[in-house]
């Protein structure tokens, strides 16, 4: 049965692919693509890694010669995952082979143990997802973080144009359940929101962090919008990013 998610007017309406290639690239190998994910080793980070899922819109590039620094200042190796479609990758983005181009990317980036997921809005999916694949990830950030997915999906794309039954959707619903999958991960999250969101409503970001399965902390910044939220807080930000990874290696 053909994935419901891979249908072409959720691709076409919803993605928006292109930009260019990264460098300190990795290709990742998935069914019938390439992922040209950037990696940015630092010495001494003994395996400790933190994945970023990047926003709609982005590429692994655009976060290149910022974030790397940052997370390397910080002891921490960096894996930034690309997508079907985006940067330098081949194929074409279809969310529900994305969502499974997630198990990929993580082996990929190494020890799940040692493994932080962070996910940028439309990130947030595939971040989701590999917390729901790998119960064992040390922990999970979510910055612009979507609580549900099918309402964002269903702004540009009306179920009947998809041409689903009860059943499909239901099914759909369950693929999609960020309730669950972040309430089956017992492991730290971090959620960031702008109490100023106009793209993902800061009630996204509280849903997310209360339905935690394991210990969260909610930090909703007055200043910013959905894509300023970094720009606008970068020192507060960035500091509660740097507490959360220096408290998920304590923790071990």
């Amino acid at each position: 049965m053909t994935d419901l998610l891979d249908h072409p007017l959720i691709a076409a309406r919803y993605f928006f692919p292109g930009g260019g290639p990264p460098t300190s690239r990795v290709d990742v190998e998935v069914d019938g693509a390439i992922l040209a994910c950037g990696v940015h080793r630092v010495e001494g980070s003994g395996g400790w890694t933190l994945v970023s899922f990047h926003g709609n819109g982005e590429v692994v590039a655009d976060w290149q010669g910022t974030l790397d620094r940052v997370v390397n200042g910080l002891g921490w190796d960096l894996f930034l995952a690309e997508y079907r479609g985006y940067g330098g990758s081949t194929g074409t983005p279809l969310l529900g082979r994305m969502l499974d181009d997630v198990g990929a990317v993580v082996e990929a980036a190494g020890d799940p143990a040692k493994v932080v997921v962070m996910g940028r809005s439309v990130g947030s999916l595939f971040a989701l997802e590999a917390v729901r694949r790998f119960p064992s990830i040390a922990g999970l950030v979510l910055e612009s973080g979507i609580a549900d997915a099918l309402e964002r999906i269903t702004l540009r794309v009306h179920p009947r144009e998809l041409g689903v039954d009860a059943a499909q959707w239901a099914s759909l619903e369950e693929r999609l359940d960020h309730r669950a999958k972040i309430g089956g991960y017992a492991g730290p999250v971090l959620v960031l929101h702008t109490r100023h969101d106009g793209m993902v409503d800061v009630s996204h970001g509280e849903r997310l962090a209360a339905w935690a399965g394991g210990p969260s902390t909610l930090k909703v910044f007055e200043r910013g919008d959905h894509n300023s939220i970094l720009f606008e807080n970068a020192e507060e930000y960035l500091g509660e990013v740097a507490r959360f990874l220096a408290g998920v290696r304590q923790a071990v």
